[in-house]
């Protein structure tokens, strides 16, 4: 068992970004435990944005770079890379990652499409496939498809069982929910309109949802997304309980944009399908704003909750 296990793992992001900051400011004002934090970064970094309240451990990754607040380089993007492959060796209790520019990583020779896949790389084992939840209270989004042109999806009935499968095991496992109430989003405007405005719904996602239901899973046809987030907006700003514990949307934005409008920088990304849940805060690297000690460190502080509760 690593020493790490009962912790959880804290990376610092792009060292030009606000990553580090967000992680000192929240840091401080929730004040955990020094045996609850391990910090993978560089000390160098670190001082350079803030001074931390408690002395947590910090696992060193070595930048021997400038710290040019505000740019893309390389040097940033191979530190980012680094510290994520660090945290995933120490295997801790969860990890929360600040945000990294995917630019930069890739000027610095690796190649991925965020995050997620570096994580994946690195964690995954016999057949595991990192999936994208977006978490904002009792709001939370599942991606059937993660950081990919539009016209690069490909859903499949395979896929969309096999997700939404793992994902009510991961609801009864880690917001003890039993028998979750899901709804999925059509592909397709109005969710393909019987087959007039596409075939998706009827020959690939209603199969899929067939078998779900077999399997005693409760789940929606395929709705159309611009409704189906009305009334979930509705009750996240009235503090009431929303329709269903998860909405599933195909891609990227339809999923995102709507829970980002009600919850804001208080919506956490959260991976799962790793042994390792991991998560994240909701906004970017803010290159506009790094170094100026103004960026907001709510976000941070919603990832790092996040990840004490569900590790």
């Amino acid at each position: 068992m690593s020493k790490y296990s009962g912790k959880i793992g804290v990376t610092t992001g792009d060292v030009n970004g606000v990553g580090a900051e967000v992680t000192v400011k929240a840091l401080n004002r929730l004040k955990l435990p020094e045996d609850k934090v391990v910090i993978v970064s560089n000390r160098r970094v670190l001082d350079f944005y803030g001074k931390l309240d408690v002395p947590y451990e910090v696992a060193e990754v070595p930048f021997d770079g400038e710290i040019e607040v505000g740019k893309l380089t390389e040097a940033s993007g191979e530190f980012s890379y680094r510290c994520l492959e660090r945290v995933c060796q120490m295997r801790p209790k969860a990890i929360v990652t600040a945000p990294v520019a995917k630019h930069a990583m890739h000027l610095a020779g690796h190649i991925f499409n965020g995050q997620t896949e570096v994580l994946q790389k690195h964690l995954a084992h016999d057949g595991q496939h990192a999936e994208m939840l977006f978490v904002a209270k009792d709001f939370r989004v599942l991606l059937l498809s993660r950081h990919c042109a539009l016209k690069d999806i490909c859903l499949t009935e395979e896929l969309i069982y096999k997700k939404v499968f793992d994902l009510a095991g991961v609801m009864k496992e880690k917001f003890g929910i039993s028998l979750p109430k899901f709804a999925i989003c059509g592909l397709n405007p109005h969710a393909g309109e019987d087959g007039i405005i596409g075939r998706e719904e009827l020959d690939v996602m209603k199969p899929a949802i067939k078998r779900l239901r077999e399997e005693g899973i409760s789940i929606t046809e395929p709705l159309p997304a611009d409704t189906l987030f009305i009334e979930a907006g509705r009750c996240y700003n009235s503090g009431q309980k929303l329709p269903y514990d998860c909405y599933i949307s195909p891609y990227h934005d339809q999923g995102l944009i709507p829970i980002k409008t009600v919850a804001g920088y208080g919506t956490v990304n959260m991976t799962i399908g790793l042994d390792i849940i991991r998560t994240s805060p909701g906004h970017g690297t803010a290159f506009d704003i790094a170094g100026n000690n103004i960026a907001d460190e709510a976000g941070m502080i919603a990832a790092i909750r996040s990840a004490l509760e569900v590790a």
